[in-house]
């Protein structure tokens, strides 16, 4: 059972917003809230409070006296805007756009509480832990079909689409990987007259190719400098698999092993529902814009801090911990001051832990659990683990098969981004189906605050 279906049922549901309780907007702007300013928020008396943030449900961190703590606003409205949405009422459907219910009809992927991602009847981590490459599973999850059959075709590309020294020189010394994966997507877009076709016979064969030429100039932005770089995507070019090319593009051959954690770790980051860059492609879709277009919108939504930047953090932190015997301290002095680490108790799946971070923890710890840089990711997993933070997400697992395979730093947004375009193109192929504009409507209300603008 959801731990949304145990909230209570609140009478005032239906009734317009002003009736509702409220924190005062004086206060909007603090991340964190009283005990008393929390239950306010829910509707709910202050033991229920407790009982959610000892469930994971919600964050909390030291109130400054005493025993007293404060309560993170983001998971509070999470959880009203979830209990909200599943109302069903119309005048609160809007709060379903604030990491709601989803609102939209789909058949791609199913969020399990206890399995994770189900891609059209398939669990991502059953298909991670067969084995299956991510050109097998994107296809299934493109197709439907998950009838046993040799890997797919059609993923060869005749070269790298762009003239590479052309775009060597239009990017700056230091550039970072989403940068130029939407500087080459845009410029592959131009170079193709035929886009603009939304059949999927014809977005398919570019989707493929797309994604092994994303996979190819990720080497731009990780390596060390221009030279070999381009020597790297050259090299990745010539790889059998995605998997393969993304590899090669780091500069280093990578084993039998450590081409099927990578691959895992693409086919666990496939699609997750309606997220932020997934909802930007549908609605670009909804327009009847290219598939390049709704990958670049997709890619545009993952640059911003509240949807791509959990990984970066992440990185940040274990960077500046050091080694494993002193994670655990910067968690207490970071815990200590109020803030906040990312990367755990993942808002839907709290108070379970996201299945696909605990298999790619799993993947990291077998493929090289010694080593200092997975050490130190499994003592911020043990940490956070025994404070009652929840479970990892799909973030720090990512961090830790990056650092499992020595990557760069950055590394794991990357690999998340080349493995969500799988999903970002299949929404777009059902969006094109769909065949409506996606237009919300918006509520205006003249006591909403203004940003401050210079006079």
């Amino acid at each position: 059972m959801s731990e949304i279906e145990h909230f209570p049922k609140r009478a005032d549901a239906a009734e317009p917003e002003k009736t509702r309780n409220r924190v005062p907007s004086g206060d909007r702007a603090n991340e964190f809230l009283t005990a008393r300013e929390a239950a306010s928020l829910l509707g709910v008396k202050l033991p229920t409070v407790y009982a959610y943030t000892s469930r994971g449900l919600i964050q909390s961190v030291p109130g400054g006296k005493g025993r007293a703590r404060r309560y993170r606003r983001r998971d509070l409205e999470r959880l009203c805007a979830r209990r909200d949405a599943r109302a069903g009422h119309g005048p609160v459907a809007a709060a379903a756009l604030r990491q709601g219910e989803p609102v939209m009809d789909s058949a791609i992927t199913l969020i399990s509480l206890e399995r994770g991602p189900v891609y059209r009847g398939r669990a991502a981590v059953d298909l991670a832990r067969e084995g299956r490459s991510f050109e097998w599973v994107a296809e299934g999850i493109w197709s439907g079909d998950w009838s046993e059959r040799p890997e797919p075709s059609g993923w060869e590309t005749n070269g790298l689409g762009l003239d590479l020294e052309a775009l060597l020189r239009v990017l700056p010394p230091r550039v970072t990987p989403l940068s130029v994966m939407s500087v080459s997507i845009s410029l592959l877009a131009t170079l193709d007259s035929g886009r603009f076709n939304c059949h999927p016979d014809a977005v398919l064969p570019r989707a493929r190719g797309l994604l092994r030429r994303v996979a190819a100039v990720l080497a731009l932005g990780l390596g060390n400098g221009h030279a070999d770089s381009a020597k790297a995507v050259a090299n990745s070019l010539a790889a059998p698999t995605l998997a393969g090319a993304i590899g090669a593009a780091f500069k280093r051959e990578l084993d039998t092993d450590e081409q099927l954690a990578l691959n895992r770790a693409l086919v666990l980051a496939a699609d997750h529902e309606l997220n932020a860059s997934t909802f930007a492609a549908r609605v670009v879709a909804s327009t009847g814009a290219d598939v390049y277009a709704c990958v670049s919108a997709a890619l545009a939504a993952l640059c911003g801090p509240r949807h791509g930047g959990a990984a970066d953090r992440v990185d940040a932190f274990l960077l500046e911990a050091g080694p494993a015997d002193r994670v655990e301290q910067v968690v207490h002095e970071r815990q200590r001051r109020g803030e906040v680490i990312e990367g755990f108790a993942h808002p839907i799946y709290a108070p379970h832990a996201d299945p696909r971070g605990t298999l790619l923890i799993e993947i990291a710890g077998k493929l090289r659990g010694a080593s200092p840089e997975v050490q130190s990711v499994l003592a911020l997993v043990d940490a956070m683990g025994r404070g009652g933070f929840g479970g990892p997400s799909i973030d720090v697992g990512l961090v830790a098969v990056a650092r499992a395979l020595a990557l760069p730093v950055g590394s794991a947004t990357a690999l998340f981004a080349v493995g969500r375009t799988v999903g970002w193109v299949a929404h777009s192929l059902e969006q094109y189906a769909a065949g409506y504009l996606l237009r919300p409507r918006a509520r205006y209300r003249e006591d909403l605050e203004t940003p401050m603008r210079d006079s």
